[in-house]
């Protein structure tokens, strides 16, 4: 019985062992992506960490919902504030502190507190957003009620250096932030519940005995996130704010699963991230938030932008449709996810007040800012959630050009040594043999099949952008739900797609060299986008094509193989010879034998018929099918390994004859030495390392912006960036698709029609994939009127919800494009009327107390362009004004001044928000105007103020409605800053 070799370039072994190596690697991507790492089943796995006590804490604190205008933010930051107090006097840190920054910052504690907390109920902040397109910005004057913890480290300055007014001194601590309000209508289990409680424990183990930090630790838990970045801005007032270097800040931008590092200002900060034991995250992250390509933001653009502290963004990515609803609760995440990012915490912040390196220290990068130092540009990415690399940008441009220029190079010299040895078969047609009795020219068809790459990859990938375009046209909502659906159409369309026409191609013009040739495109391929890559490398400081390098490295490599392998042929002139002197004309079918020709079950010109098998007519007789019979024709082989035909293993044929018995089916006569293990090599080199690094990015992709459709994202990238790297990932397989046999691609063919079918026909939303539609009532307390709008993607979904609300029916809503949510659409209708103001008496109806809700007094001297607004609302601490022109400037009365900030963007405010830690607070406010373009001197706007509170049912019926009568695929998210807005028109 003949062993098979299992590795040769056959069919079977090609296509299990390819196919083996696939299952695996994106069987283990899936998992890694999708499968938390356990959390430790001790509840202390870690001095100084609870795990129960953590999770218990996170439950209390996400019982109800906490946006920073609601009574439960205020329960809530009490009880942050008792839980910290605990916590410190169980570890015997210090007396407990709490230290208010007024009265020059004093402090009642020991000059060398191990601890100390500040309850900042001073600062205040006045400033005017940046617009990204010119035109008249918005104004804020926020006042701030953060706590924050000083964890003094044992190489600080001593004593309360915070009451001086210059810069703390000594390298810089580590700041680390969380936010402890929620939206208004999600309890903010991972946005930002579990940052909040990493904290806690955080400042649990660094206040134990012997877990002293050598640098301090400033522990931030800010208030007012969600409403404009407004708790991180208020920090920027108290003087903890000049203290730290770097910073790691704890966010949460989906509702679970790992936490993943998704952005970072430079190489040297990030390494401390690699001291995680379940790293997770990619520097491709950072390009697509600093793009636009996800519409959020956190506190990091505020400690590094205003502050210009380095640190690290760790957050929750997925799922984005349970982001800002009432499924972010304990319920959708799981200890093993607090874990995760609590584990991370401790080690990036240990690693981080570890370093007592001067790297951090250095002159500041503006004005105000802290003296941190630059640092440079970092690629950085984990590899199957166990390991992190990181480099700076600069090597990875180094290793750009050292490719695009040695890559070629060695080909060339490769290509150049194998013409001087006469074995160069690519491109090589024919070879002129001289003899006795005259010159003859040799067919080598070296030429084949050098166009074929192209045709099969250009088919194939045709075919899935033609998918993403259909999918954009009949279904273009379905990734929301279905993005592993969409993901096995477009792998198995491509892979389906390349392999029929390959080996349709070989079938009609086999050829051994396919696989160089296919190598010789991809590298061609490559290095011209290798080029662009570098390009962007410089320009734009783009890091996330990182993967495209050692893609193309991989390339390579395999390539050079493939000029190696034609080390192992005869040289050409030999070949001419062997050719010329064996009569080749003898052939059964009396054409001469070629590559193309000949077939290896022919008897050989000097078989006896003894010896000869003998040929039945017809199909009769044929030998059963086995690896070695082609797909589509009985009789030819379908590779080029050393294999011989069954009737040729005798001891007395011509060595000649032998080497013709081991050229693969009808491919050309010269390839019988053609090494039969190497093609196993090459695969092993140009697949799993591209194939991790791409599926890595891709799912990373695909998970973070998917269900950004519902926020009003274009539809068609996300189709495309799915068929994009679907090809990147199945090309590896291109050189190889002609041993494949037809099971592999049968069965994905079936997928592909299977998944198309549901992904043209499903339904797009479910139950565990919500569409989130954004609500808002606006009542007019001149009128009475009260409109209700949802914002989301539009009809079918938007008309099928509002019909299922019992206020809605005959009415017919008014819908436009969205003003807040660009690539949405509001609809409104008359709603139920709002009852956040309590009535004087339970059976006088809401309305009829408008007028109370929002009292205002307007005063301006005459012809003047000045004004003196006094403003207060029932039940709130949050108002606006809006001016139908813009203000010039505006002054609160008792806000601070800081000459970092403007109050008005160089054209002016068209809107002043006012936000009070106290309730009720009456607002005092000084603006000022330019003379109108008609001459008009005098203003005219709304006075606006803002309810947030939606944790007592009937408070807000109309939410209470939709909540109930929408369907089961539907969440609701807040629009705006409140939930309910109450207005009144001034004129002065």
């Amino acid at each position: 019985m003949k062993i098979h070799n299992p590795i040769a370039f056959t069919p079977t072994p090609v296509t299990v062992i390819t196919s083996l190596v696939y299952i695996a690697l994106l069987a283990a991507l899936l998992v890694v992506h999708t499968v938390v790492p356990s959390a430790p089943k001790s509840s202390t796995p870690i001095s100084g960490v609870n795990l129960t006590e953590a999770w218990l804490d996170l439950r209390i604190l996400t019982e109800a919902y906490r946006p920073y205008n609601s009574r439960q933010n205020d329960h809530i930051r009490d009880w942050l504030l008792r839980r910290i107090e605990t916590i410190i006097a169980e570890n015997n840190a210090a007396p407990p502190t709490t230290s208010d920054p007024s009265s020059d910052l004093a402090s009642t504690s020991s000059a060398d507190s191990p601890a100390v907390v500040f309850s900042d109920i001073t600062s205040n902040l006045t400033f005017s957003s940046e617009r990204e397109k010119p035109g008249a910005g918005i104004s804020i004057y926020f006042e701030g009620t953060n706590i924050i913890v000083y964890i003094r480290g044992s190489e600080d300055e001593k004593g309360e250096w915070w009451t001086k007014k210059s810069i703390p001194q000594g390298k810089g601590g580590v700041l680390v932030n969380a936010h402890y309000d929620s939206v208004s209508t999600g309890y903010g289990a991972t946005d930002d519940g579990v940052g909040v409680i990493s904290i806690l424990q955080l400042i649990k183990h660094f206040t134990s005995t012997g877990k002293q930090p050598k640098k301090g630790i400033v522990a931030l838990l800010n208030n007012g996130e969600e409403d404009f970045l407004n708790g991180a801005r208020a920090f920027t007032q108290h003087p903890m704010s000049q203290f730290a270097h770097t910073f790691l800040n704890l966010e949460g931008a989906g509702a679970g699963g790992r936490a993943a590092l998704f952005r970072s200002t430079d190489t040297e900060v990030t390494k401390a991230y690699q001291t995680v034991r379940y790293p997770f995250g990619d520097c491709a992250s950072g390009d697509a938030f600093s793009r636009g390509v996800i519409r959020s933001e956190t506190d990091y653009v505020i400690f590094n932008g205003l502050l210009g502290l380095r640190g690290l963004d760790v957050a929750f990515t997925e799922p984005r449709a349970r982001y800002h609803t009432d499924e972010d609760d304990t319920k959708h995440t799981s200890v093993d996810s607090l874990w995760h990012m609590l584990s991370a915490a401790l080690a990036t912040v240990q690693a981080l007040t570890s370093d007592t390196s001067s790297q951090f220290d250095g002159e500041p990068s503006g004005r105000g800012k802290v003296p941190s130092g630059k640092g440079t540009t970092g690629v950085w990415f984990s590899f199957f959630g166990e390991k992190f690399a990181v480099f700076r940008l600069h090597t990875l441009f180094a290793l750009s050009v050292t490719l695009l220029v040695v890559a070629p190079l060695v080909l060339i010299v490769l290509a150049i040594i194998l013409t001087r040895v006469d074995k160069n078969y690519l491109f090589s047609s024919s070879k002129h043999h001289h003899h006795p009795e005259g010159d003859d020219t040799v067919p080598l068809k070296g030429l084949r099949g050098i166009a074929r790459y192209p045709l099969i990859f250009v088919s194939a990938t045709a075919a899935v952008i033609a998918l993403a375009f259909m999918l954009e046209s009949l279904n273009p909502y379905i990734v929301y739900s279905s993005p592993y659906a969409v993901w096995s159409m477009m792998l198995s369309a491509w892979l389906f797609v390349a392999w029929a026409v390959t080996r349709s191609a070989d079938w009609l013009r086999p050829t051994a060299l396919h696989r160089a040739y296919a190598l010789l495109w991809m590298f061609a391929a490559g290095w011209v986008v290798l080029i662009v890559i570098t390009v962007f490398e410089q320009k734009t400081k783009i890091a996330g094509d990182y993967f495209m390098i050692f893609y193309f490295a991989a390339i390579a490599v395999a390539t050079s193989i493939s000029f190696f392998e034609l080390f192992g042929l005869q040289n050409k002139s030999q070949y001419a010879d062997d050719f010329a002197t064996h009569d080749f004309s003898t052939a059964v079918d009396s054409r001469p034998r070629s590559a193309s020709s000949s077939r290896i079950l022919d008897p050989e010109p000097d078989e006896t018929l003894e010896d000869a098998p003998e040929r039945p007519a017809g199909n009769e007789g044929e030998e059963d099918a086995d690896e070695t019979t082609s797909l589509l024709r009985k009789g030819r082989q379908s590779t080029f390994a050393r294999r011989t035909s069954p009737h040729s293993h005798r001891e007395n044929q011509d060595p000649v004859k032998k080497k013709r018995n081991r050229v693969y089916g009808f491919e050309q006569d010269w390839s019988w030495s053609l090494p039969s293990w190497t093609w196993l090599l090459q695969f092993l080199i140009v697949a799993p390392i591209p194939v991790i690094l791409v599926g890595q990015v891709g799912l990373l992709f695909m998970s973070g912006i998917h269900q950004t459709l519902g926020d009003g994202n274009d539809v068609l990238p996300v189709y495309l960036g799915a068929a994009v790297f679907s090809i990147l990932i199945l090309a590896p397989l291109g050189p190889f698709l002609h041993r494949y046999t037809f099971h592999i691609p049968t069965f994905l063919f079936l997928i592909f029609a299977g998944t198309l079918i549901y992904n043209v026909i499903a339904f797009p939303f479910s139950g565990n994939n919500r569409l989130k539609l954004y609500f808002m009532q606006n009542v007019d307390l001149d009128t009475g009127i009260s409109r209700v709008s949802l914002t989301g993607v539009g009809d079918p979904y938007m008309s099928e919800t509002i019909a299922s609300l019992p206020s809605s029916a005959g009415q017919e809503p008014s819908c436009v494009p969205s003003i807040l949510r660009k690539g949405l659409t509001e609809c409104s209708w008359n709603g139920l009327a709002p009852a956040v103001v309590k009535s004087p008496h339970p059976d006088i109806p809401p309305l009829y107390n408008y007028a109370d809700w929002l009292t205002y007094h307007v005063f301006r001297a005459p012809n003047s362009t000045e004004a003196r607004i006094r403003l207060w609302g029932r039940n709130t601490r949050a108002c606006k004004i809006q001016f139908n022109r813009p203000i010039s400037d505006f002054h609160v009365d008792g806000a601070g001044d800081d000459k970092r900030f403007k109050r008005v963007s160089e054209d002016g405010s068209k809107e002043i928000r006012l936000w009070s830690r106290t309730w009720e607070k009456e607002w005092t406010v000084h603006v000022k105007w330019e003379i109108g373009e008609d001459g008009a001197r005098g203003m005219d706007g709304r006075v606006v103020c803002l309810w947030s509170d939606d944790n007592e049912t009937g408070t807000i019926p109309a939410l209470d409605e939709v909540r109930h009568f929408a369907p089961e695929w539907v969440a609701i998210a807040k629009l705006g800053d409140g939930l309910v807005e109450g207005s009144k028109a001034f004129l002065v």
